[in-house]
């Protein structure tokens, strides 16, 4: 396969069809042919309308005289003329057209039935052969990629198809234009447009998505709560150390209380004091013991 923007080499056919047309047409073409031109001059100007053909910058005209490809291979763009009664002109478009691949149903490798859809890009790079080795070179790609692509995804299981289109249109592009190359056909670009899950399988899929997001927002919160545990026991290991951190954290309590708006009157306790019930009441327990 050659380089994009390279002509190919044309086939064996088609330069023997073109040497049969440098051949000559025989005795019968030839006395066709003058009448032609003898027709044209009795027939002129009026004839000019008939004779006289233009072809666009993006088109070449394919000549057949008397069912030979004239020589010189496709003619244009511009002006040329043709014999009417003995000539017939095929205009070929050389610019990259595109079409869709319809749906097709596809088995896997892993046993999912999917449908998948595709857009092709190609141009024709030679009008001889597109004309002479095939009937209709459009239809005739459109149906190889229908079947390269059931082909070439038939071969993936169904998470490299969601996840690796790339390579795949690359695949089935290479493909195509080695299929395509015996009609001067370029198949310039592949992609795969959508792939369409059973209802079943898309609900599995969805179902295994939220398991998984489920399980990671608790190992989330559950690191978490263990950075939280292992903060709180910092700041209960300083409190401990240090009494008067743990009066600082009472009185920043009770200015969080006294500043939300409610009927709430709060009378703070020293803690001095509370300690020194505790202590008696521990005390007068023993002792009652």
């Amino acid at each position: 396969m050659t380089s994009k923007g390279h002509r190919r080499p044309i086939p064996v056919s088609s330069e023997h069809d073109v040497r049969n047309a440098e051949e000559g047409v025989g005795i019968c073409g030839t006395i066709l042919v003058v009448l032609s031109y003898v027709l044209c001059a009795l027939t002129f100007p009026f004839s000019l309308c008939i004779a006289v053909k233009v072809v666009q910058e993006y088109e070449r005209a394919v000549i057949m005289r008397l069912g030979r490809i004239l020589s010189g291979g496709a003619k244009g763009p511009g002006l040329f003329f043709v014999l009417p009664c003995v000539d017939t002109i095929m205009k070929v478009d050389l610019r990259t057209v595109t079409f869709d691949v319809p749906p097709q149903e596809i088995l896997t490798r892993d046993s999912v039935t999917v449908s998948v859809d595709a857009v092709v890009y190609f141009r024709i790079f030679n009008p001889i052969i597109s004309v002479t080795n095939v009937e209709n070179s459009r239809y005739s790609t459109q149906l190889l990629a229908a079947t390269t692509l059931r082909n070439i995804l038939g071969t993936k299981t169904l998470q490299e198809i969601l996840s690796d289109r790339e390579n795949i249109s690359h695949s089935m592009q290479a493909h195509l234009d080695e299929g395509t190359d015996p009609w001067g056909v370029k198949v310039e670009r592949v992609e795969i447009k959508d792939v369409r899950l059973p209802v079943s399988m898309q609900r599995s899929m969805a179902a295994e998505a939220e398991a998984a997001r489920e399980a990671r927002a608790k190992i989330i919160a559950a690191e978490g709560e263990q950075k939280a545990s292992r903060s709180l026991k910092e700041a209960a290991d300083v409190i401990n150390e240090s009494p008067i951190a743990l009066q600082l954290r009472y009185l920043q309590t009770l200015t969080h209380i006294s500043a939300e708006k409610n009927s709430t009157i709060v009378f703070p306790i020293p803690i001095e004091l509370l300690r020194l019930v505790n202590r008696r009441g521990s005390s007068g327990g023993s002792t009652g013991f």
